[in-house]
């Protein structure tokens, strides 16, 4: 119940983030050739907008097996070993994302601390840099999905399978 529900929480976020970008995006390019003016805070919040995307969309990412990876070494070793290295690899994958989550919380915080605001978006600097400790805590938690569905069985990979996806879609075309 939770899981499905912090999976559409996590798409609903992203696409919202994407629109907002967008309608952001669409305005200043309106309001620039359209009528010679300039909103100062489009770019800035532009920017701030794409961050999110990254950020959030990174562990949606992981959930569906969107990432790419180069997998080749690993697809011609036998089933048992490639099944550990896949461990190890999702392994060091939640190392990575535990040191990223806690450096993002310290810089975060240091933002805090400071106090500086955005050049041209009236809000704190450490407001729309919270996505980082939230984006790479998605990250972690995905990982860790990745390992129990490893560990458990029911998953042999921690990446998608680029070439069935492909020959999925080819079938559905024809």
């Amino acid at each position: 119940m939770l899981r499905r529900w912090l999976e559409h929480f996590e798409e609903g976020i992203v696409a919202f983030l994407l629109a907002a970008m967008t309608i952001v995006t669409f305005g200043a390019v309106v309001a620039r050739y359209g009528f010679d003016y300039s909103f100062s805070w489009a770019l800035e919040l532009s920017i701030f907008l794409f961050g999110g995307i990254i950020f959030l969309g990174m562990s949606y990412g992981v959930r569906v097996g969107a990432h790419i990876g180069v997998d080749a070494l690993v697809r011609i070793l036998p089933k048992n070993i490639a099944h550990v290295v896949a461990i190890l690899s999702t392994i060091l994958c939640i190392v990575y994302a535990s040191i990223l989550l806690y450096g993002s919380w310290i810089y975060v915080d240091k933002m805090y601390t400071i106090g500086i605001y955005a050049q041209d978006v009236p809000i704190p600097q450490w407001v729309p840099r919270l996505v980082l400790p939230i984006g790479f805590g998605l990250l972690l938690f995905r990982f860790l999905e990745v390992l129990v569905r490893l560990l458990s069985g029911r998953s042999a990979s921690l990446l998608g399978d680029e070439v069935a996806d492909a020959l999925k879609y080819r079938h559905d075309e024809e």
